[in-house]
């Protein structure tokens, strides 16, 4: 069984950065992928950044390229999204998931969730 324990949410002010992280647990990710999903009130959720876990390739979507950067530390079978230039609509719950067999763009792919965190960007 994996867990998927996440920190690092919290409240920042507009134009400042703030460091995510997802820690695996109990099963090795090797061939899967790892992502960062978000959910503001009244939206579906939607995938913000993802790595798959082998090849490090990646996906951003469009609103957070070049604010936002999605990283792995192997060894600590850990995931980091550092948010940079926070804007008020990045103000969301945060989730990380988990893939087992690929990087799906889709929270519907997505086999393993942490409990989500909230991230606030006041203006």
């Amino acid at each position: 069984q994996v867990q998927l324990v996440e920190s690092g949410g919290g409240l920042v002010q507009a134009g400042g950065s703030l460091r995510l992280s997802c820690a695996a647990s109990g099963r090795s990710f090797s061939r899967s992928a790892m992502g960062w999903f978000r959910q503001a009130p009244g939206k579906e959720r939607e995938l913000v950044a993802g790595i798959h876990w082998n090849s490090g390739r990646t996906h951003y979507a469009d609103s957070v390229k070049g604010r936002f950067t999605i990283s792995r530390d192997n060894a600590k079978n850990t995931v980091y999204l550092q948010m940079n230039s926070l804007k008020s609509e990045d103000t969301a719950v945060y989730y990380c998931g988990a893939d087992r067999h690929g990087l799906g763009l889709s929270p519907k792919e997505y086999d393993y969730w942490g409990q989500g965190t909230q991230v606030t960007v006041s203006s």
